[in-house]
């Protein structure tokens, strides 16, 4: 089996250039116009918008490599180093804080030089929590290969399946020299080309012992983050290429055994891309709808328990909304809740249900 690190002309890729032009301007007009939406919204809702994009694309990273992580530590370590003020807080351990940390570390210091030291540093967040014998990796350095070569194998003992096998770790300092220097440059290279070519790169030297799959994921959201000049994420290729994982691993897997032409994996990559933004846009259909329901109603006037309880209903309040959960939700009298309602009702912000009595109802007129 040859390898494409193997072949005589390796790192020089190539690729279909006409052939991607079409897929690359039409993901690269998906971008703008959904960063433009985003752009559109009040600062409170884009922070929320980027704080569950982040959060996502940190659990989803973790998933593919089969590690779980509870989205409400890594939302509240998220919200915690952005400084962010938000309801729900909670503890989270070292494990999640490095995950954290590393992609945070990736996205929000995107103009910063990629370097050995860096990415040692990242990888460090990754494992350092991990207990004493758990992992025998080489935490904060390249892989020494101590073990044997380093290969992604499949299937049960003794019938095992090498997918991949990686360049051996006496050559990884030039490696990783080679790819730094090209990571670092400033040439022509579309930034979301770069993105893909950077991942790919990175996950076939795989220069760690573990972690280069969430690694070269943070290095494309680098690169991503950097070819639209900022750091809030608002969409998530990590969580696309959780439900494409078979896909995402066949298609490296293919790639890393053919020719330096790696058009097929530009254009996975490229495809996985536009199908994250269709992602984003469904999952933030709600924060849509709150932008759009507050500048229709921005001239009527709310008390507070009004706008909470307004706001609940927007994210999408389960059940029905009477005068006895108002009161309950906003803590305050059953009389206080009729009053707040009736106000709304008659402003036409609120409209009753159908039916009446014990079991009226409400709903925001939209």
């Amino acid at each position: 089996m040859t390898y494409i690190y193997e072949l005589p002309d390796w790192p020089k890729f190539t690729w279909d250039e006409p052939s991607l032009t079409p897929q690359l301007i039409a993901v690269r007009h998906r971008q703008g116009r959904l960063l433009g939406r985003m752009e559109g919204l009040g600062f409170a809702l884009r922070d929320e918008a980027a704080l569950e994009t982040l959060t996502r694309d940190v659990v989803k990273s973790s998933e593919i490599e089969g590690e779980i992580l509870p989205p409400d530590q890594v939302r509240s370590s998220i919200a915690r180093r952005l400084g962010m003020d938000i309801a729900g807080l909670v503890p989270s351990d070292r494990r999640v804080e490095g995950v954290v940390a590393m992609m945070l570390d990736a996205t929000g210091h995107f103009a910063e030089p990629l370097t050995a030291q860096r990415l040692f540093g990242w990888h460090s967040s990754l494992f350092s929590a991990q207990g004493p014998g758990l992992h025998k990796i080489r935490i904060g350095g390249w892989r020494d290969d101590a073990y044997g070569p380093m290969r992604v194998v499949s299937s049960a003992i003794g019938h095992e399946r090498v997918h991949f096998e990686a360049p051996p770790a006496q050559n990884l300092d030039e490696e990783m020299r080679a790819f730094l220097d090209w990571e670092n440059a400033k040439d022509a290279l579309d930034p979301v080309l770069k993105a893909a070519v950077a991942h790919f790169w990175f996950v076939t030297i795989h220069p760690f012992d573990d972690g280069n799959g969430r690694i070269a994921r943070a290095i494309a959201d680098r690169a991503l983050a950097r070819s639209e000049n900022s750091t809030q994420r608002f969409y998530s290729m990590s969580a696309q290429i959780r439900l494409d994982r078979k896909d995402y691993y066949d298609i490296l897997e293919r790639t890393g055994k053919s020719s330096l032409d790696i058009t097929d994996w530009l254009s996975w990559f490229l495809g996985c891309l536009d199908r994250a933004f269709t992602g984003a846009e469904n999952s933030f259909a709600v924060v849509f709808r709150k932008e759009r329901f507050w500048k229709e109603h921005a001239g009527v006037s709310m008390n507070q328990r009004q706008r909470l309880i307004v706001n609940l209903v927007l994210d999408g309040f389960e059940g029905k909304l009477n005068s006895t959960k108002w009161a309950k939700i906003a803590k305050c009298s059953q009389d206080t809740a009729s009053r707040d309602i009736a106000d709304l009702v008659e402003r036409g912000t609120l409209v009753q249900d159908m039916g009446g009595g014990r079991s009226t109802s409400y709903s925001l007129k939209t």
